[in-house]
């Protein structure tokens, strides 16, 4: 009975209780420090980062091959970890700095903006708000190739036969064969530049209508051109509180 009482017993019996509870529920487990497990999601990163690089699916071997190289990195970086090799380390830190520079400003970005900043924002920026110029004009065209050295000397006797002629000048007869058409009716100016080129659609947005003017170089030879109208573009939103403007849209650009 004395050494059923004796302390000693009891931290012993206790300690020998807490030991076989320990083994009874970790005999399952597979997790070991040293061992290094290549998860489903990690597998796929892996296949997903090579397919971006390479534009295909890496092949078995190349596959292995990766999954070794990830193996070996995180050997590495788990030693490292263990030396304390993260510890007061300038490289580290300034990259754990932009990291965590890089959250913030991402969160930032994120902040509804004001009216007053949406507004102030579209008086500074109104030419991303403005719809595009439109253009209808008449060109008749110059074969480059046709004329050859007499190029310059036909366009200035065309210039002034056209300008002689004012805006009801016949055309049927005036410049060489063309496979587009030589009236252009309500041509916004990205139109006339995916059709004409660059040249062209700057020499267009600098002229008034009512007269004949050029010659004007495009892609496809000279032109002279007579714009009969002219509609500028206009601002789409002039006041972000009552123009009815998708306020949703400013505010992506905004943030953007």
């Amino acid at each position: 009975m004395k050494l059923i009482r004796e302390p000693l017993l009891h931290f012993i019996l206790l300690g020998a209780v807490i030991f076989a509870a320990f083994a009874f529920f970790s005999r399952n487990r597979t997790d070991k420090p040293g061992e290094i497990f290549v998860t489903e999601g990690t597998l796929e990163n892996i296949i997903n980062g090579f397919t971006r690089t390479w534009q295909r699916p890496p092949s078995q071997s190349e596959l292995r091959g990766l999954v070794q190289d990830y193996i070996r990195e995180e050997a590495a970086y788990r030693e490292a970890l263990s030396m304390g090799l993260d510890r007061d380390d300038t490289i580290v830190r300034r990259r754990l700095r932009q990291k965590l520079e890089f959250l913030l400003d991402d969160n930032a970005s994120r902040t509804e903006p004001t009216d007053a900043e949406l507004q102030s924002f579209l008086e500074k920026h109104a030419a991303l708000f403005r719809s595009e110029p439109t253009f209808a004009f008449r060109q008749v065209y110059l074969n480059p190739q046709l004329r050859g050295t007499n190029l310059a000397q036909d366009e200035a006797r065309l210039l002034a036969d056209l300008q002689r002629a004012g805006p009801n000048a016949d055309l049927s007869y005036a410049g060489d064969p063309f496979l587009l058409a030589q009236n252009f009716e309500t041509t916004s100016l990205a139109e006339v530049r995916q059709t004409f080129g660059d040249q062209f659609a700057r020499f267009l947005s600098t002229l008034s209508p009512g007269s004949w003017s050029g010659p004007v170089a495009s892609g496809f030879g000279t032109h002279i051109v007579f714009v009969t109208q002219r509609n500028e573009g206009r601002l789409i939103a002039e006041q972000i509180p009552s123009s009815g403007f998708p306020r949703h849209s400013l505010h992506n650009i905004f943030s953007h």
